[in-house]
């Protein structure tokens, strides 16, 4: 009132000070802000998760859904601290405004905590539809393999952030709360029903794009699986190269197992020695026919020098 009515009518350039003035002028400057805040971060997180998922439906459904997380942090901080609902309960005095800096603070922590639950539960969505292209088992796997994850994570954070509650400051009560509810109603509510109802009213749409943007839009894969492939096969990103890698891959440690497999039975045979002919032969190798033929087993009954000379010859090739 003095700077926009009282002082402006004497003519006399006056500035106000104090603390009431400077928590106004910047209560102002943050609610201004705020706006562009918001709007950032959530252009960019639809463009990431555009990128990511290749849809247009998966990454709006992903902003929407954090903003009702940070939505309810907002109403619950507001009821309790602005209008006194349930003060007593945490021990706030009288009901007051909300501090300026915790919209802000509360937005930036609470979508970041909520697009990483949305980012791990969605990732395993899109493999097994990737997997199978039914949309319908895919939630219900993603849904199933993610939900004790973030179960366990969000009580985790509800507990910790609940602890601020029982604090004595304020502002730190204020805090504490929001990011407890946020969190709480985030890994209930919006990652275990909302997010898998959607998905599944909505189905196989869930995963269009427009074929003109998918082919404008660099590829991004949260696993890393694409330049681990790359690395093998030394061929760039081509697709027919990686999926020639992935096959002498899978050939490799498929082999690997067969001789890893065959070294271990050989092991576990019993062991027999005889010296005498002066040659020792273990009871895998008198049994097994080998890829230059039958084991020496089958030629036990061959008799002279010669037949004594192969054999020892057969023994220390294959020792």
């Amino acid at each position: 009132r003095l700077r926009n009515n009282v002082l402006p009518s004497t003519g006399v350039p006056v500035k106000v000070g104090g603390f009431n003035a400077g928590s106004i002028d910047f209560s102002a400057f943050l609610g201004s802000r705020l706006p562009l805040l918001i709007g950032g971060v959530l252009v960019v997180s639809f463009l990431l998760l555009m990128l990511v998922f290749r849809s247009l439906l998966v990454p709006l459904k992903a902003v929407i859904m954090n903003l009702l997380s940070v939505g309810s942090a907002y109403g619950v901080i507001v009821a309790v601290f602005q209008w006194g609902w349930g003060r007593s309960l945490i021990g706030v005095g009288k009901a007051g405004p909300v501090e300026a800096w915790a919209p802000m603070m509360l937005f930036a922590i609470v979508f970041g905590l909520s697009m990483d639950y949305e980012v791990f539960l969605l990732s395993r969505m899109k493999e097994e539809f990737d997997r199978t292209g039914d949309n319908a088992s895919a939630v219900a796997d993603g849904l199933a393999v993610t939900a004790r994850v973030i179960t366990a994570a969000a009580i985790i954070m509800v507990c910790v952030f609940s602890a601020f509650v029982l604090g004595v400051d304020r502002q730190l009560k204020l805090f504490g709360l929001g990011m407890a509810v946020a969190v709480f109603v985030d890994a209930t509510v919006v990652r275990m029903i909302l997010v898998p109802a959607t998905m599944e009213l909505l189905g196989a749409r869930n995963w269009w794009i427009p074929a003109w943007l998918d082919r404008i839009l660099p590829r991004l894969d949260v696993e890393g699986s694409h330049d681990y492939v790359s690395s093998i096969a030394g061929h760039g990103t081509d697709g027919d190269a990686g999926d020639d890698a992935v096959e002498r891959e899978q050939r490799a440690r498929h082999d690997h197992e067969q001789r890893a497999g065959a070294v271990g039975a050989h092991a576990a045979a019993p062991q027999r020695c005889t010296r005498s002919t002066g040659a020792c032969w273990c009871s895998a190798a008198r049994t097994t026919k080998t890829s230059r033929g039958w084991s020496p087993a089958s030629r036990r009954s061959s008799r002279g020098s010669s037949g004594r000379r192969r054999r020892r010859r057969w023994h220390r090739h294959n020792r």
